[in-house]
């Protein structure tokens, strides 16, 4: 039984080295424990958008009075979560979540 395991596991990471699936997180080169996450941008415009955007839908979601006190319209404010999830979807690891229900079927496995 433990041959058998060990061939799946030795199967498994041969299969990871041909396929890449890992492609969302990008390794620092000046680090060990680092990594990056790329998000894509038109441009700094976009970028300073995106930012204010998070920073002004945070502030909504945390804050009541500052709902109430806004001074921008609830319009912009809904635009402001909707970038807030465009840049959680952007930042999900897709191929990385197939790897994990491989390794989810070889866990179920043993």
């Amino acid at each position: 039984m433990e041959t058998e395991h060990k061939k799946q596991v030795t199967e498994f990471l041969e299969s990871m080295k041909r396929l890449n699936k890992f492609k969302k997180l990008k390794p620092e080169n000046n680090s060990n424990n680092s990594f990056s996450v790329n998000l894509k941008v038109s441009g700094y415009n976009e970028l300073n958008l995106m930012v204010s955007s998070l920073l002004k839908a945070s502030l909504i979601l945390l804050n009541d009075d500052a709902r109430s006190q806004a001074c921008f319209s609830f319009n912009e404010a809904d635009n402001n979560v909707m970038t807030l999830l465009e840049i959680a979807l952007q930042l999900l690891p897709e191929d990385e979540m197939e790897v994990l229900d491989d390794l989810h079927k070889l866990h179920l496995q043993v």
